[in-house]
């Protein structure tokens, strides 16, 4: 590109200083360590928003455990298709992350990622059914080699001691168990980019509030207000991205780019338990997913996992959905009607019409009580003590609205890159699976924002050069995909030792280690 290095001129801003911005940051900076690279970040730190490590449940998403990627069909058996497709994109995170520890990027794997096994746990004949379903539907394919499958009491306790307790003998209970989960503290991850984006020369102004996205002859004018001291600012890019979470649709929907157009969100906040109780976190290490409840939408999965945060370990359940208007966990409640353009009213309202269950779940989420919260616990942890877990925050997530030729619009679960024409600025939406994606995500804006480039022999060289299997498809090749997981996993410990279980409650207690 780059463009001229005047006051406030860079060749790329990045709006939002959580984990996509970053992830791009670095990505851009392996691709084109000559260009300027600017953050801005309206909070007073980087990776404050969902970003935040107890904000979200730090799932690596692999699809090792999650059940709503891999749904039922009508003739009983079990789609595997977007279970596959995660698991790669995760696979070429782990990649990406490996040979960036490799470079000195990220200086201290150890600190964002752990290995916890990932567990499916399903109650009755009926689901029970669907986990053995599921187990042979994927137990064949390289990417799931090694998933064990239990449906027996005593089996079962082995893995998982503390939701086994107290439970009666004659439940019908099955799980699954791949050894090689992970828990991810994107906000670790995040905060190591951007320190190295610093040390390479990128300028990062936090408490920087953007409130215009002009385009201009040459780029973009972004306008930001010093939440500091009230002053306001211009800086001007070739290229913009969007990566301000929930925060980004209002963004784009300011930069007037055509592709914008009909887009909305549907913000949905969440609440955990949590329980930074020793004695109980010595007695689970594993990140375990229930099945939704029928009608109820995909974010409603409970799960009760092993958090490792700043090298201590902890609980979490959850998780519980609340409603706010809010787009940002420090957003305003003014966010979302805000958000109502003449382009959007109609797949908003659509949207809405479509999605009665949700309203009812959320509306039975926010009026349960503490009582009804607990009992929710206590379907894993049968002998859990409302004393042990405190209820807390977790961040916003905005789910996107788009529209739709026959519906009018629909609200889809998931992410999506929306980018000017000309490739000048890009927004990311949504939430899940997020993260754990964000490589794989960043590549397909590259795609859409630098198709020139990333054809060029100079990207495709360094792109395979930061991820070994770029170009190749690992689903179908099983020596690479076999190689480059063997590899990942020593860089980032995921072959590490798994810390012993205390299988009694009694202080004296045996203890199991399974592989």
């Amino acid at each position: 590109m780059p463009s001229g290095k005047g006051e406030g001129a860079a060749d790329v801003i990045l709006v939002g200083a959580g984990i996509m911005s970053s992830t791009l940051g670095v990505i851009l900076n392996a691709l084109e360590p000559d260009w300027k690279i600017l953050i801005l970040e309206s909070l007073d730190d980087v990776s404050q928003e969902s970003s935040l490590a107890w904000n979200n449940a730090g799932t690596g998403h692999a699809a090792l455990c999650e059940l709503n990627y891999t749904p039922e069909r009508a003739d009983g058996s079990v789609d595997v298709s977007k279970a596959l497709k995660i698991n790669e994109a995760f696979e070429i995170s782990k990649q990406c992350w490996s040979t960036l520890a490799q470079r000195g990027v990220i200086a201290s794997p150890e600190k964002f990622i752990h290995r916890v096994p990932h567990h499916s746990f399903v109650r009755g004949e009926a689901n029970t059914d669907f986990l053995r379903k599921r187990h042979e539907a994927l137990k064949g394919h390289h990417a799931f080699e090694g998933m064990q499958f239990a449906d027996t009491a005593e089996e079962i306790a082995e893995w998982l001691p503390l939701m086994m307790d107290g439970r009666e003998k004659t439940e019908k209970l099955a799980a699954t168990r791949m050894a090689i989960g992970s828990d991810v503290n994107f906000g670790e991850l995040c905060r190591q980019f951007i320190d190295y984006l610093r040390k390479q020369g990128a300028e990062v102004l936090l408490r920087h509030k953007v409130t215009r996205v002009d385009r201009e002859a040459s780029g973009w004018r972004i306008t930001a207000k010093n939440l500091a001291d009230g002053g306001k600012r211009e800086f001007r890019a070739p290229f913009v991205f969007l990566g301000a979470g929930g925060g980004a649709l209002p963004l784009l929907q300011k930069s007037g780019i055509p592709e914008g157009k009909g887009y909305g969100g549907f913000p949905v906040g969440g609440q955990w338990l949590r329980c930074d109780d020793p004695a109980l976190s010595e007695r689970h290490y594993a990140k375990v997913y229930g099945k939704a409840g029928v009608g109820t939408p995909p974010m409603s999965v409970p799960h009760l996992d092993t958090r490792v945060i700043d090298g201590k370990r902890g609980l979490l359940f959850g998780p519980y959905a609340t409603f706010s208007t809010k787009y940002l966990h420090h957003g305003s409640i003014l966010d979302m009607p805000l958000s109502f353009r003449p382009d959007n009213v109609i797949p908003m309202l659509a949207a809405g019409a479509q999605n009665i269950p949700l309203t009812q779940y959320l509306i039975g989420q926010v009026i349960q009580s503490p009582k009804q919260r607990f009992q929710a616990l206590q379907a894993f942890v049968p002998m859990a003590r409302f004393e042990d877990w405190k209820l807390v925050d977790a961040g916003q997530r905005v789910q996107v609205i788009k529209k739709h030729p026959r519906l009018g619009g629909i609200l889809e679960f998931g992410t999506e890159v929306v980018a000017a024409g000309d490739g000048s600025l890009a927004a990311l939406l949504g939430a899940s699976p997020g993260a754990s994606t964000s490589v794989s995500i960043m590549l397909e804006l590259l795609a859409k924002c630098f198709p020139q480039q990333i054809s060029s022999e100079k990207w495709v060289t360094s792109l395979q050069a930061l991820i070994p299997s770029y170009g190749e498809h690992l689903l179908e090749n099983r020596a690479l995909f076999d190689r480059v997981r063997s590899w990942t996993s020593e860089i980032l410990g995921l072959r590490a030792p798994l810390p012993e279980i205390r299988v009694s409650a009694s202080s004296d207690a045996s203890t199991s280690q399974a592989s």
